[in-house]
Formats: C-alpha cells, structure tokens, sequence
C-alpha cells in the first residue's frame, strides 16, 4: 500500500450507530460514531489488554472497551478507567492509534499513515458527480491485491477478449494510442480508441485526440478511486479497498441522472448493476491468477504500447511509495 494517503475504506452507511470492526489495508480497524455523527477510526485493539475495541458500545462520545469498561475518546486517548475511580488521571500511554477520518459522497476515507500533517487537506473526488446524480453500491470481494484491480479497470488492451460477449463487442483488437492526460499529480485521464484490425499499425500516444471529442474517458485518482465516465449522464464509479496483500473490497457504483423521477430513477439504478457485476466478474476470474500479486515497476511483465495506462499508474506509485518512505 501507498502510505500517507487517504484511502476509501466504506460506505457512510455501514457505520450506524454500533461499533463496526473491519480489516482495511492489512489491519484490524475500528469505525465508530460520536453524538453529532462524526465518524472517527482506531485501531481495534485496547491498549490494556489487546481486546477489539469494535466489540464495545459508544457512550456518548466515547468508544467503551466491552472487557474492562475503558473509555476512548475520538483521538484513541483512554480518558475512563473505571478501576481506578472516576477521578483518577488516566495515563497518556492509554492510548489506541487513531486515523484521522473524512466522510463525503456516501464514503468514508482513513488517512493511512503515522504522522498526519496539521494542514491535511480532505481528499478528492470527481468534480463533475453533483447531487443530481443517484447511484447504486455493490460490495464485490476479490482475491487480489487491490493494485491489481486498479489495474484492470486501465487496462483497453483486454477488452475484446475478457469482454467479447459484453463492454468489449465488436472486436476492436487495435489500440491506438492510448491517450493520456495528467490533470494533476495523483489524478490522470485515459483516452481509449481501439478499433478493428485493418491492417494499419496502431496510432502512437501523440497521435490521438486529447481530449477524446465524445467525452468518454477513464479517470484515477490516486491511491484507489476509478470513474468511467460513459456520458454526461452516466458514469461508472470504483473504489478499490485493500483489505489486506491478497485481498480487495471493490465498491462498484452505478450513477445516473437521465430519470430524476424519484421512484424511477432509484428502480434504474437498481436494474443497472446485474449488468455491471457481471462485467466486473468476467474480470475477476482472471485478474485473482495474477503472478505476482502485487504489483509494480520491475516484476518480469512485457508490456507493450497498449499498457501505457498501466505503466503510468505503476510509475507515479512507485514515485509515491518512495516519497513517503523519505518523510
């Protein structure tokens, strides 16, 4: 995983009001929600004597341990400890490791890292999904690593193959291109024109149309949120959630704003995503035969003109790993 970023790790309403434990990014982890709603995150492990803190209750603003009635407050600092009386001062080394939390757009992100700076900015988002939008989750489970599926929503070389009877009719086997577009450091488009073999060798990156005129693009912002934006109307949303190095939560949302009536455009959302799991399961049967799992910059592959996207991707996160092993 790429330390010191913010990573979507669930959906606002998997949090209610109980505890939820849950293991993200190779730890056991604790969501929970104070009074006004904030949704805070520690480590689901009780400083005392190891127990899952997930396994308590909320007491007002405070997370209580269920073995021995500790109470932490939405920092991860024990502020009750009821065997010593509630006047005791309770020791600053009673102190669970908290994540710091943003809740936006039906997500949740965490800031995975140690040392969270004072000006952390929230994470981003797509600009263009406005509320207008309504949209439908799936919770799919692969066992993959979670930049292996990253990778797999890049890849315009495997469509007419993974794809022939679905997203990838007519067998446009030719890539041109692809085009690739950097909006920002850690935010890049992809421009996909492939078409049918006619005998032309495929158009290099620099020969294609950046922008594409239709409007159709991929979109990834770093470390793990994907759009496919099919049409002004219509997009494909993924967050990729690391469980743990074999394992990935795909959060796959379907988004539409063509029907705005309201009993109508919940039933469009809903009949929409059969097809899009489908889809995603066609990708799924062979990306969890990745070898090796992880991915990376140097691991054996042969890529070719096709995979730019790939490699794009797996530059900037090599860049990004090595910038946060440094700080």
């Amino acid at each position: 995983m790429i330390p010191n970023q913010w990573y979507v790790l669930l959906e606002s309403r998997q949090v209610q009001s109980k505890p939820v434990g849950v293991t993200r990014l190779g730890e056991k982890l604790v969501f929970w929600r104070d009074e006004a709603g904030h949704v805070s995150c520690l480590r689901d492990r009780c400083p005392h004597r190891g127990i899952e803190l997930s396994k308590g209750q909320v007491i007002h603003d405070h997370l209580q341990c269920p073995f021995h009635g500790f109470e932490y407050d939405t920092s991860g600092q024990a502020v009750v400890i009821p065997a010593n009386g509630r006047n005791a001062p309770v020791p600053k080394a009673f102190k669970a490791h908290s994540y710091p939390t943003h809740e936006a757009h039906g997500f949740i992100w965490t800031w995975w890292g140690d040392d969270p700076p004072a000006n952390l900015e929230p994470p981003r988002f797509f600009g263009d999904l406005g509320e207008n939008f309504t949209y439908r989750t799936v919770y799919d489970p692969w066992d993959a690593h979670y930049s292996r599926v990253i990778e797999n929503q890049l890849d315009v070389v495997h469509l007419p193959f993974i794809h022939h009877n679905t997203i990838g009719r007519g067998n446009r086997t030719v890539v041109d291109g692809p085009g690739i577009e950097w909006v920002d450091d850690d935010r890049f488009y992809v421009y996909v024109y492939n078409r049918v073999d006619d005998g032309a060798p495929p158009r290099k990156p620099d020969e294609v149309p950046i922008p594409d005129p239709s409007g159709f693009r991929l979109e990834f912002i770093f470390p793990n949120l994907w759009q496919n934006r099919i049409g002004d109307d219509v997009r494909i949303v993924a967050a990729f959630v690391p469980v743990d190095e074999g394992h990935t939560l795909l959060y796959l949302r379907f988004y539409q704003r063509f029907m705005r009536l309201p009993v109508l455009r919940d039933l469009v959302t809903w009949a929409a995503m059969p097809f899009n799991v489908l889809v995603a399961h066609q990708d799924r049967r062979v990306v969890v035969t990745h070898q090796p799992q992880p991915s990376g910059l140097r691991i054996g592959e042969k890529l070719i003109q096709g995979d730019r996207p790939i490699i794009e991707y797996r530059r900037r996160r090599q860049e990004l790993i090595e910038k946060a092993n440094m700080a």
